[in-house]
């Protein structure tokens, strides 16, 4: 009896326990054993202690349920014969896609699988990119025949980190595989966590295409509203009014300006830009909503500096406060932040910068930027003050508060629009 009559007897092992491999485990674990397999030791450690760095997960989420096995060694995963790739797909310097940790846990799954075994990989890549580059290396190092001796299914991750009302099981998943019967029992394995159902599609390049535009396409509109915001600024009209007014017609987007980061929509569109390339089409819309927001960082540095310059405040050695240094509102992600270049180029002024952000830990923030973060902050201290991610947190720590951290003349740059407008300098 092979892989594919046996559904009930899935043996199944997680790949990566991050922002998207650790909730899926947890959930599967709540239906059948699993092992929760990272490489990194420390991670591994935390979670068996019941401590999430991620801040997604508490301590008796983590404890309370026995069906799930954490481990950084590999040869505690030789007894699976399903394992689900969830590890990052990031760009490198050159905004190509860095194809390593996909190709070393292909690599380190290809060592192990034997005969009728399933790999399922969610990471976002382009159309194509598990059957063309993580395929060859399963058979490499397994000696095994695609679709003769092992199996692929895709179906990609739609995790959206701090989000406590769309978990997991309440998000549509893609399904696919690499045969029929595969892609009938990926998409019942899905089946049995995802309580809104599933959507199985033909192929693994339909399922991976489908994630890819996914994050492009809000990429892209949020380059409009960037690009709009601009403008409007040089026009000198209030974005948030226009677009709260256009919001009055029933089928008007309601996206917003603001720096655009993480590891989904900053990263995405590269991936499908490279593989377009590859074939020889240059994708002219999707680069350019790249380039917009690629410097928005830039425009928010620039305008703050221009507005101290009109306050008459000397810009050498001002202090300027960054609150909010993770990719979004209410998790502890740093990576990729589109407030990285703000930072660097307010750097270039010589300001001098204060970070403060609740969510990330001081050693963190000391390690990426160089700077040490402030632990308390003090009244009557800024020149400048950027909001730029919009924590609950901040919220509650109220106007006032708020505003007795600026100096007598302050500029108060409210990117989120956390404020009201009458008590902020200026906003995005």
């Amino acid at each position: 009896m092979n892989m594919i009559d046996r559904f009930n007897d899935i043996k199944l092992a997680v790949i990566g326990l991050g922002y998207v491999g650790l909730p899926l485990a947890l959930e599967f674990a709540k239906n059948r054993p699993v092992i929760a397999f990272d490489i990194n030791k420390k991670r591994v450690n935390e979670l068996n202690f019941g401590f999430d760095r991620n801040l997604e997960f508490n301590k008796r989420d983590l404890n309370t349920n026995k069906k799930i096995k954490f481990t950084h060694k590999v040869q505690n995963i030789v007894a699976a014969n399903c394992y689900i790739v969830t590890v990052p797909t990031p760009i490198n310097d050159f905004k190509k896609p860095d194809f390593k940790p996909l190709l070393e846990a292909s690599e380190m799954i290809g060592k192990i699988i034997n005969k009728d075994d399933i790999i399922i990989y969610e990471s976002t890549v382009y159309p194509g990119c598990i059957e063309e580059v993580c395929v060859p290396i399963l058979e490499k190092f397994s000696s095994l025949k695609y679709n003769k001796s092992f199996f692929c299914g895709y179906s990609p991750e739609r995790i959206n980190p701090g989000d406590k009302i769309h978990t997991i099981s309440k998000i549509k998943k893609i399904t696919s595989g690499s045969t029929p019967k595969i892609k009938d029992l990926v998409d019942d394995l899905y089946n049995e966590i995802i309580t809104v159902g599933t959507h199985k599609v033909e192929s693994i390049k339909i399922a991976e295409a489908a994630k890819v535009i996914e994050n492009t396409q809000r990429d892209l509109n949020i380059a409009l509203i960037n690009e709009l915001s601009i403008l409007f600024t040089r026009l000198n009209i209030d974005t948030k009014a226009v677009l709260d007014a256009a919001a009055t017609k029933w089928n008007f987007l309601p996206f917003k300006p603001g720096l655009v980061g993480g590891h989904c929509i900053g990263v995405d569109p590269y991936y499908l830009t490279y593989k377009a390339k590859k074939i020889g089409y240059n994708p002219k819309v999707i680069l350019a909503g790249r380039q917009i927001n690629d410097k928005m960082g830039s425009f928010v540095a620039y305008r703050l500096i221009r507005e101290m310059k009109n306050k008459k405040i000397k810009i050498d050695q001002a202090k300027v406060l960054i609150m909010g240094l993770t990719f979004k509102e209410d998790c502890a992600d740093i990576r990729n932040s589109g407030v990285k270049n703000v930072i660097k180029k307010l750097k270039k002024f010589d300001c001098k910068i204060d970070l403060y952000d609740p969510w990330v830990k001081r050693k963190e923030i000391k390690e990426i930027y160089n700077l040490n973060p402030v632990r308390i902050l003090k009244k009557n201290s800024y020149e400048g003050i950027i909001i730029a991610v919009a924590h609950k947190k901040f919220k509650k720590m109220g106007l006032k508060n708020i505003l007795n951290l600026g100096k007598k003349n302050s500029i108060i740059y409210d990117l989120k629009s956390i404020l009201p407008k009458n008590k902020s300098t200026i906003r995005l």
